[in-house]
């Protein structure tokens, strides 16, 4: 199985290239809906790298696929800016989760 890289701008694919990762560029909603719709039905790929911002800008398309598709995995990552939570995310995440202040 291999990975595919799915983006909004030319520097995060380029890079993911030089790592053996293909990729395509995504400007808007139909452009991103075609290409998951592309990439479900190729059963080679079995991880697919959207970009946060496609989550946050497209909730009720990128979770369809991700709740609706057991294959390919779906995983969100930050774009070359960073990511757009906070730096203790993980510290809050678990203060919530357990209930304690670490």
């Amino acid at each position: 199985m291999k990975m595919y890289l799915i983006s909004d701008n030319i520097d995060t694919i380029v890079g993911m290239r030089l790592a053996g990762v293909e990729g395509s560029m995504v400007e808007n909603k139909t452009r991103l809906k075609e290409e998951l719709d592309r990439i479900v039905a190729d059963n080679e790929v079995g991880i697919v790298l959207l970009m946060e911002k496609f989550s946050k800008e497209y909730p009720e398309i990128v979770n369809k696929y991700k709740l609706e598709h057991r294959l390919p995995l779906f995983i969100d990552i930050p774009d070359r800016h960073g990511t757009g939570r906070s730096p203790n995310f993980i510290t809050d995440y678990v203060n919530e989760a357990i209930g304690l202040k670490l």
